[in-house]
């Protein structure tokens, strides 16, 4: 769960474009390879940026939300998508394979502790990361939380985001028989896995475009059909995710865990009308999360491209690396 809006964000009037002074395939076994670049400043301050989806693959414009004369910024395309190989594999592929990818990054480049930086399910994975090597850690900071638990599916795949958008959601369920309607994560997965590449496609466009439709307060409706290999990429493994419950031993574990990083600092950036990972998320968080702080967008919705969402965010990322 992640999107960017067809708008410039704040990030990009700040700094100027970022080229990578390093980019490397990652072997990190189980037959993946996985994209890895840095950029910025080589001697700065490490941080690592965990895209969204799961699925979504990193974008040149994550690189704009860190000041290069400070940041270390390391971005990855998590296993399946982007350009890391396998494309749209859900092998091997599972939460616990990318939180153990995110530390052969970490060895590989001689980082010790680094700031964690991510978005809707780039927050999720950030937060199980988190939790799992605390001593990695230095600070967090999370945008349009998603804790991964059955009440955000029901609301988004079961008909509660619907209620607000009926005429878009009459789309992506009409596309389904009747009678598999009452699960249509598990619905979609039957199709997007049927052997057939245009049938997996054109169910992963739909997918795609339900999701697409309603990252931006300022969306009034579908665009234009995602490509079809990055569709087919993002509908599977989000599905993937989704129908294993993201893979976690229960739900409702990341807030059940919060005690793992009770002193860990943080920022919660949260769209006041997003209505893809509803602001109660982002709430429970950080009531769970003594050192955090909530920063929560009167005007925005899902995107990390809003503009509220972005100048808070770089807001954020400066001040992380003033006082570090």
């Amino acid at each position: 769960m992640d999107k960017f809006a067809g708008h410039k964000s704040a990030a990009q009037f700040l700094y100027p474009p970022i080229d990578p002074f390093d980019q490397r395939m990652m072997d990190v076994g189980d037959g993946h390879r996985i994209y890895v670049e840095q950029c910025g400043n080589p001697q700065g301050q490490p941080v690592v940026v965990l895209h969204g989806g799961p699925g979504g693959g990193c974008s040149p414009a994550m690189r704009r939300y860190f000041d290069p004369s400070r940041w270390r910024i390391v971005l990855f395309d998590q296993r399946g998508c982007g350009r890391s190989r396998p494309h749209a594999s859900v092998e091997n592929n599972t939460t616990w394979h990318l939180v153990a990818d995110i530390e052969k990054i970490r060895a590989a480049l001689g980082i010790s502790q680094w700031g964690v930086f991510g978005g809707s399910w780039g927050a999720t994975l950030a937060l199980i990361y988190a939790q799992a090597h605390p001593e990695a850690v230095r600070n967090l900071t999370l945008r349009g939380v998603f804790l991964m638990t059955r009440a955000e599916l029901d609301w988004f795949y079961g008909g509660g985001a619907g209620q607000f958008w009926p005429d878009v959601w009459s789309r992506f369920e009409g596309i389904i028989p009747e009678d598999e309607r009452h699960d249509l994560i598990a619905a979609y997965h039957r199709r997007l896995f049927s052997g057939d590449v245009s049938l997996e496609t054109r169910y992963a466009r739909a997918w795609a475009s339900w999701e697409n439709t309603l990252a931006s307060i300022d969306n009034d409706g579908p665009g234009g059909d995602s490509p079809a290999e990055y569709a087919r990429a993002f509908a599977r493994l989000e599905n993937h995710y989704f129908s294993n419950a993201g893979f976690l031993q229960e739900d409702g574990q990341i807030l059940k865990n919060m005690d793992r990083i009770a002193r860990i600092p943080g920022y919660i950036v949260q769209g006041r009308y997003d209505m893809i990972c509803p602001p109660v998320s982002a709430h429970r968080l950080h009531t769970a999360w003594p050192a955090s702080q909530l920063r929560m967008v009167p005007r925005a919705g899902h995107a990390l491209s809003e503009p509220g969402i972005s100048a808070e965010l770089v807001r954020i990322t400066d001040r992380f690396a003033r006082n570090l």
